[in-house]
């Protein structure tokens, strides 16, 4: 979940499996790292606990499993208010016209990593959509939210059909990750490029507030476009080569990609809370 600066209409469960190690960091870098986070304040210490996590990163880059580990712990421990939210802001209230309009705050961006902030009143509605060559750490900091995430089913004999009524736009199956309910407190979730649930939808089951990490951020010019899709049952199309998975459709589903939703309202606003000093 993530969207640019700037460029609010667009979007702009724990893993079992940890990734293989890419890279590790200086345990120098490190002792520094604990020096200057007894003084910060907490979004600080998560702004420069991203800088050294993802350093070397890029498109596809996967944090090795213990700055995973340090960084989720940071997420973990976060508040609302050490962001400075609570659940009475006015971006938390429905709107008289009806529709959710979702807020989003812009905390940092560089090319390696951005922090931000989605406020979601009462049925906000993230549609399901992609990180492309991202990593992703989702940390819910107030509120009920219901999280429904796939990853493509890649390892299949057929993964595709093409429609009749858009032979352009093939759907493509994908394993169901996550389709459950998150009450704050609770741990931060974590997504990869190709794992954990890369494309998810997020729902507000009540006003709630979710901070995104996202290494790196979404850039179309390096190819990482957020990308919308529509889900179909498993048995909506008659496929040959998977009947195997017959006895398992509530766990697939058909995934086609779709322009960005009408009904999505996304708009900026100035963060209030403690400042990130960039260094």
């Amino acid at each position: 979940m993530g969207i640019k600066p700037g460029v609010a209409s667009q979007k702009g469960k724990e893993l079992s499996e940890v990734p293989q190690e890419t890279t590790t960091n200086s345990s120098a870098s490190s002792r520094r790292n604990r020096r200057r986070n007894r003084k910060a304040s907490p979004v600080q210490t998560l702004y420069h606990t991203c800088k050294e996590v993802f350093a070397t990163g890029g498109n596809g880059f996967i944090p090795p499993p213990n700055d995973v580990e340090r960084l989720r712990s940071i997420l973990d421990i976060l508040k609302a208010e050490d962001v400075g939210l609570s659940p009475s802001l006015p971006y938390f209230r429905i709107m008289r016209s009806g529709r959710p309009v979702i807020t989003y705050l812009h905390l940092y961006e560089c090319e390696k990593f951005s922090i931000g902030i989605f406020c979601l009143p009462p049925s906000g509605v993230l549609p399901l959509h992609n990180h492309p060559g991202m990593t992703v750490f989702s940390k819910i900091l107030f509120g009920t939210m219901h999280i429904k995430s796939f990853d493509w089913a890649e390892d299949l004999p057929c993964s595709t059909v093409t429609l009749e009524n858009a032979p352009e736009a093939e759907a493509r199956l994908a394993k169901l990750k996550v389709n459950a309910d998150f009450v704050a407190p609770c741990n931060t979730s974590i997504l990869y490029p190709a794992a954990g649930g890369n494309m998810h939808c997020f729902t507000a089951v009540t006003a709630c507030a979710v901070l995104d990490v996202l290494g790196p951020p979404y850039s179309d010019p390096d190819g990482r476009h957020c990308t919308y899709y529509r889900e179909y049952p498993f048995d909506h199309f008659s496929v040959d080569g998977i009947s195997m998975l017959e006895n398992e459709k509530d766990s697939f589903a058909w995934l086609q990609e779709r322009e960005k939703p009408r009904e999505l309202t996304v708009i900026g606003a100035p963060y209030v809370g403690p400042k990130i000093v960039d260094s």
